[in-house]
């Protein structure tokens, strides 16, 4: 975490990686994931020294990740289903595109 943190950004960062990481991620893909969501948040929140346009004038990275949950309009991302592929030792998985990895796991 970086300094200037508190124990609500350290409990938030803990909290996004876990759950990366029992989606199926990489211990170090989960740890950037979460490392960034908090980043954001921090930076549109005003806790950071700097911060991107992208950072403050984009979509909040709580209403995107619900936009792109199992219960959103469009349902599990690219890589989620990917990782349940990856779970369930789906061959030929890396040459699938997200509708055919859909109709092979059945979402």
């Amino acid at each position: 975490m970086p300094r200037g943190s508190n124990a609500k950004r350290e409990r938030q960062y803990e909290h996004i990686k876990q759950s990366a990481l029992d989606r199926g991620e990489s211990k170090g893909r989960a740890e950037e994931i979460a490392s960034r969501t908090v980043n954001k948040e921090r930076a549109r929140s005003g806790e950071s020294k700097t911060a991107s346009k992208s950072s403050t004038q984009d979509m909040s990275s709580s209403r995107r990740g619900g936009k792109r949950s199992h219960s959103g309009s469009e349902g599990p991302t690219y890589d989620q289903l990917y990782a349940e592929a990856q779970r369930r030792n789906l061959h030929g998985r890396s040459q699938m595109n997200k509708a055919e990895l859909k109709r092979k796991l059945g979402h």
